[in-house]
């Protein structure tokens, strides 16, 4: 599955209320240089429904594009899910709406599992981010591949969800990401998917991260500390304690320096504010 050439893609982007940042991700998916990709958008209820922000855009090189709207605000979470319940390709592709993709990420991706072995169910690649100016403050490139669950549950970083593709027979096994995380929901998943199939990195930046003023669902710190910490650490404790000790301990560190990371975060930018 999925090797031969021509397969179809999904791409699945959940939003809510951010018309020209959605507009912008839409735009990055019709500009790949693949063109067999089904696009799903996901409105979660916004206020004005996502559809007329689209209507003046041509989807022309698309397969087809559908526009799936909940009928209340359920989170992030529950319309990724809803897109990938929708879809009908052998790979599923993940953007966020204030992201975007460099045109050739998914071609480049597509490519990677055809030269791949059967094992392999996940490739990811790099991102840049950039300001609200538009300039790029960093890059991350990870490479991080194989066998990853032990390395995963020891803290590796792997990439956020609009870096991924993930073949749709995998996610059948491993199940869908759980709706219980407010946050960290992307490295929970990459546990479960890490147990049924081999990752493969791609160590070039083709997805852009937008970072501004705009509210991202990482940053409400109470959320991660109460919720999903000790929900990563009910459902996947025990496998790490099966690598040993040491494992277990990693984790829960990695976890925890998250936490102190986002803190240290928050506490200076109010005394920015309050200078």
């Amino acid at each position: 599955m999925g090797k031969k050439t021509g397969s179809l893609v999904t791409a699945i982007i959940p939003t809510y209320n951010r018309p020209d940042l959605l507009r912008g991700a839409v735009e990055s998916v019709i500009c790949q240089t693949y063109k067999n990709i089904e696009l799903i958008v996901v409105d979660d209820h916004s206020p004005t429904p996502a559809e007329s922000a689209l209507s003046s855009i041509s989807t022309s090189n698309l397969r087809s594009i559908q526009v799936i709207r909940h009928d209340k605000n359920k989170g992030a979470n529950v319309a990724r899910n809803t897109g990938i319940k929708n879809a009908s390709g052998d790979f599923i592709a993940f953007l966020d709406d204030d992201d975007k993709w460099e045109p050739t990420k998914i071609e480049r991706q597509v490519a990677a599992f055809q030269t791949a072995d059967d094992s392999v169910g996940v490739t990811y690649t790099g991102q840049h981010f950039i300001n609200e100016e538009g300039v790029t403050t960093s890059v991350h490139i990870s490479k991080v591949g194989g066998d990853v669950t032990k390395r995963l549950l020891c803290g590796a970083q792997i990439a956020p969800f609009s870096s991924v593709m993930v073949r749709s027979d995998v996610i059948q096994r491993a199940g869908l990401p759980d709706e219980r995380f407010p946050c960290w929901q992307d490295r929970e998943w990459y546990v479960r998917l890490s147990q049924y199939c081999e990752f493969k990195p791609i160590p070039e930046p083709l997805a852009i991260r937008h970072v501004g003023k705009h509210e991202q669902i990482g940053d409400n710190y109470q959320q991660k500390r109460d919720e999903a910490y000790p929900l990563f650490l009910e459902k996947h404790r025990p496998l790490a304690s099966k690598y040993g000790r040491v494992c277990k301990h990693k984790m829960e560190a990695s976890l925890m320096r998250q936490l102190v990371k986002m803190l240290y975060g928050i506490r200076n930018i109010a005394n920015l504010r309050s200078n």
